[in-house]
């Protein structure tokens, strides 16, 4: 591979912003892996975030690229998953695998597409110290003709569509928008851009915890549950973020709710994985870092905390929840789906066809 950007590149970041600035450029903020595809003819690299490749998960996506990208290019953007008309995190999650078989299998029955944003070369040109009003201009005609599972994004210099968007496409999967300044160079590893996400507050029970990495005194993250219409505590992800002189007082005020078995509790049944196959369950091992201890403390499910969250994936936050404060004002069997927004379901084919 010989081009004139050569991975590994760390991608231009994003800083959350409270309202969409006017920077001539919003597009949708997709929900998937972001991935540097590097075409040079026939050789292709589909770079992450964290500069490993992940060539070897998508061959389908790389099949596309080769069909449908210029023979020489370097394009930001994101693989992501469709199920029905929506993305699907927790599918595209499932194609890491390290099976070969496994991974040819998934291509099959759950193919990933590609979404471009951003072009960084394209033929012997480096175009990351270009505006990226050219960028975008250049990789509008370079993807003028290219067909689905490759898709350029749509965007709006409209502020009054740019809301429209965020408030709707969300019922497709999508969580939120992001706005670009045209003037903008592309700056691999820099907070440059802006996203815009949603946030909403839920009332949670606290059923579990882990310690922190530097010390069994201190609380690593707080383990959510909420009830379910059947009466299950569904485990629907973590509130971890805290200073660390918090860490400690919090592990003091939960010591009381620390008198339980395992077996007493609501997630007792978890301790034994290999009986859920798939499903992501507290004390499972991470998909991303199988070294990773992702053992917890089972806490009486008698406290309630308020989070903020930006949106659901599935039947779990898609992100680490926000801690804001404790509810000891709330019942805990009261913590049930029925205090959620739900989306107004879009299209997610519509969005694509905007372009």
């Amino acid at each position: 591979m010989d081009l004139p950007v050569m991975p590994p590149v760390s991608p231009m970041l994003a800083k959350s912003v409270k309202d969409i600035p006017p920077t001539g450029h919003v597009e949708p903020k997709w929900d998937g892996f972001r991935t540097i595809v590097f075409r040079d003819g026939d050789e292709v690299e589909l770079g992450s975030r964290n500069e490993k490749p992940m060539t070897r998960y998508f061959p389908e996506v790389v099949e596309a690229v080769r069909e449908h990208l210029p023979p020489r290019c370097v394009v930001d953007g994101e693989i992501v998953v469709v199920t029905g008309d929506r993305l699907d995190f927790e599918a595209l999650q499932q194609r890491i695998h390290p099976a070969a078989s496994r991974v040819r299998l998934l291509a099959g029955s759950t193919p990933a597409s590609f979404v471009a944003f951003d072009l960084l070369a394209l033929g012997d040109e480096d175009l990351t110290g270009r505006p990226f009003s050219e960028r975008r201009r250049r990789l509008e005609e370079a993807l003028a003709g290219v067909r689905p599972p490759v898709h350029l994004t749509p965007a709006t210099a409209d502020p009054a569509e740019a809301r429209r968007w965020f408030e709707q496409f969300e019922g497709a999967g999508l969580d939120g928008v992001v706005a670009k300044p045209l003037d903008g160079t592309y700056q691999p590893d820099k907070r440059t851009m802006f996203k815009i996400k949603h946030e909403r507050t839920a009332d949670c029970v606290v059923a579990g915890l882990r310690p922190h990495k530097t010390g069994a005194d201190l609380v690593g993250s707080l383990l959510l549950g909420i009830w379910t219409a059947d009466g299950r505590l569904q485990h629907v992800g973590v509130a971890a973020s805290f200073p660390m002189a918090r860490r400690r007082t919090l592990m003091e005020e939960l010591e009381p709710y620390r008198d339980v078995a395992l077996g007493e509790h609501p997630w007792g049944d978890w301790a034994d994985q290999s009986a859920h196959g798939e499903k992501r369950m507290p004390g499972a091992v991470s998909r991303w870092n199988a070294t990773k201890d992702l053992s917890f403390v089972p806490l009486r499910p008698e406290l309630v905390v308020e989070v903020a969250y930006d949106h659901m994936e599935g039947d779990r936050f898609r992100h680490t929840a926000q801690f804001r404060r404790w509810r000891p004002d709330r019942d805990p069997r009261s913590c049930t789906y029925d205090q959620l927004d739900e989306p107004v379901r879009y299209d997610l084919a519509d969005i694509l066809a905007l372009r």
